[in-house]
């Protein structure tokens, strides 16, 4: 299926500038970015002087490698508002995200960084083939995950009609749909075809169904759920990246007319690729982790902030701004469930929170009917061998209770007996059991 492709027209100058046009728009906002963060941040000023390095050392792009790195647990451990760059009172808006403490990862914004927001998610939408007049169906999760107010204020921005529909009720989202008629849906992949499901069950062909565009993110996919989500909904399917700690979605986004890879929007943020076991900047077209700076937020400046997304940098095509690859993988033991992330020392410390459990445990995710699935098994104490079954069942379900209150998931808890799980011969125990296809 084919959208309307981008016109010329339809482009800010920035999407056509040169190189050097953008390098040197980068290397001022850059600059004036490192020195908010010193001036305001002090967590920043004291990893800059401990590296021995001041804003005032960036003479070149290049030179930012001097500076550190900033990593989630930077931010943790500046929990809440440690990192802000300006009074809590000129903060217009918190979102956060779950940790692997217990304390969520919390970013802020001001209202310029609401309306800059706004702006690159209809930048983004535009670079998908949504226009103004067209209606944006956004069945991201609201609330504190930055999905759905994110696309909301964006499709708004773009100056779409927006139904604030949400995650879940499956149902009511495919009668919305066929009532109402968007021409664009916001949702994770894997959810769409959920959706996709449920148009079949009523025998609802792709024909009969009003969407055009789909811009799926927070969660890996590849190139076979791209095609199967086209042919099950008869839409043009492409990636939007994003992360909360760096702004939200609309970090990057695939362009309709090549379909090659999210185009970062490199006027906002600045991208690197490291090695992830040196920390070594590697050059454009190798594969390593991607690291962003921000260049305009105000209230959350983040520098060099490692993504743990392995992937690598390609040349400019449909903008002339360079693109990410696509996500191999992440450099740390992260899952991603449903568009959730999860840690599995998070869960660890639900497992711990029960004076009968003990800290041996697995976790097995595996995918069925499109979307993930999750099972814990733990197991007693030695001396809570004894339990009864009725205290293990009731073990089970209050585990179960908290992963679902604490992190966001559903699991499958299954309690088992001490010894029953097996122990490692090596010294590094292997809690992770991911049972999911790779994607292509």
């Amino acid at each position: 299926m084919t959208a309307k492709t981008p016109q010329p027209g339809d482009l800010s100058p920035i999407e056509t500038a040169s190189r050097d046009e953008i390098a040197a728009l980068q290397l001022e906002r850059l600059r004036k970015t490192l020195r908010h963060a010193y001036d305001n941040v002090p967590h920043y000023r004291k990893a800059f002087d401990a590296k021995g390095v001041h804003p005032d050392d960036l003479k070149r792009l290049e030179d930012l490698r001097n500076f550190p790195f900033t990593t989630k647990e930077d931010l943790r451990q500046n929990y809440p508002f440690g990192m802000f760059a300006v009074p809590r009172e000129r903060l217009a808006r918190l979102h956060a995200s779950s940790g692997t403490t217990g304390k969520p990862t919390v970013v802020g914004y001001t209202l310029n960084d609401i309306s800059t927001w706004a702006d690159l998610v209809a930048r983004s939408i535009r670079a998908a083939g949504g226009r103004p007049g067209d209606t944006c169906h956004v069945a991201y999760g609201y609330g504190l995950f930055t999905g759905g107010l994110g696309a909301h204020y964006g499709a708004e921005r773009a100056g779409c009609t927006v139904i604030p529909m949400s995650g879940g009720q499956t149902e009511k989202q495919v009668q919305l749909i066929m009532d109402l008629k968007p021409d664009i849906i916001m949702v994770t992949p894997s959810y769409s075809l959920v959706i996709a499901e449920e148009f079949d069950r009523l025998g609802i062909a792709p024909e009969d169904i009003s969407l055009r565009v789909g811009i799926f993110g927070a969660e890996p996919w590849g190139e076979g759920m791209r095609h199967e989500i086209e042919r099950k909904l008869g839409l043009d399917a492409v990636d939007i990246y994003g992360l909360s700690e760096v702004m939200g979605p609309g970090v990057a986004q695939e362009c309709i007319e090549t379909k090659d890879g999210p185009v970062i929007w490199e006027d906002h943020f600045y991208p690197e690729i490291i090695d992830p076991d040196t920390g070594e900047v590697v050059p454009d077209g190798e594969e390593g982790e991607l690291v962003f700076t921000s260049l305009t937020k105000e209230a959350l400046p983040i520098v060099r902030y490692r993504t743990r997304d392995l992937t690598r940098l390609l040349p400019p095509t449909a903008r002339s701004f360079r693109r990410m690859g696509r996500i191999t993988g992440r450099s740390d033991d992260m899952l991603i469930i449903r568009g959730v992330n999860v840690f599995p020392t998070q869960i660890e410390e639900q497992i711990l929170r029960d004076p009968l459990l003990n800290g041996n445990y697995q976790i097995i995710v595996s995918r069925e009917n499109l979307l993930d699935n999750v099972e814990i098994r733990c197991e007693l104490q030695h001396e809570q061998d004894h339990a009864s079954a009725e205290a293990m069942a009731r073990s089970a379900k209050q585990l179960q209770h908290h992963i679902k209150t604490n992190i966001g998931i559903s699991t499958l808890v299954t309690v088992m007996h001490y010894g029953e799980l097996p122990r490692t011969q090596t010294g590094k125990a292997r809690r992770v059991f991911d049972k999911r296809p790779k994607q292509d």
